[in-house]
Parts: C-alpha cells; structure tokens; sequence
C-alpha cells in the first residue's frame, strides 16, 4: 500500500537538463536506501544511482559527471539531477526504496524520459 511516485520527465533536446522527482509515502523513508533504474524498450532494466539513508552516492559509469541523486529525509523525497542528456538516455524512469535487507522493496510507476537529437 506504500505510494511511490515519479515526477519531472518530459521530452528535452540533447544537452539540455532534468530534474526527476520521486514522492515517498513510506513510514521509514529516511531509513531505506533510494535508487533510480531506467529501462527502454527492449532493454533490461538498468541501475541508474543509488543513495544509502546516510547519503553515500553512487552513479553508474555511463552517467557519472552527468547525473546526481539526492534525497531530502524530511519531506520524504528523492532526486535525480540529469545533465548533458543524450539521446541514449531515453528511458522510463524509475525510483525505487529499498532495505538493505531486501525486505522492503517499493517502486513507483515511472516517468518518459525523451531526448532529442
């Protein structure tokens, strides 16, 4: 019954920047691990970032120096910061909290991600 919900995709022209929104619901946010997965068509669904509850950070290789995640414990909210889009990085979006004992594991129901040539 947990609500998770993604915000802040669009359509946006190679270079250019978004700010995903992840709205969380959750009693323990602050507690759980946030990630953000994408996946296009075809594809499998592939790991984007991840923030632990005490804010270490990590950004996969082909996003790293372009895409932040950040977190906001307060008002139960998680970030994705992407810069310098490409045209690869069309996908869904989507946010996920996690324990890191895998007994809690939410995920919201995506949003478009579009970049333009």
């Amino acid at each position: 019954q947990v609500q998770l919900v993604e915000s802040g995709g669009g359509l946006v022209q190679a270079g250019g920047s978004l700010r995903l929104s992840c709205a969380s619901s959750s009693y323990g946010f602050g507690l759980l691990t946030l990630n953000w997965w994408r996946q296009a068509p075809g594809n499998q669904r592939e790991l984007v970032a991840t923030i632990t509850a005490g804010g270490n950070a990590y950004v996969a290789d082909s996003m790293r120096g372009r895409f932040a995640i950040s977190r906001d414990n307060d008002a139960n909210m998680g970030y994705l910061q992407m810069n310098s889009l490409k045209p690869e990085d069309t996908a869904v979006y989507y946010c996920n909290i996690r324990s890191t004992t895998g007994g809690i594991d939410d995920w919201g129901q995506g949003t478009q991600v579009t970049v333009s040539p």
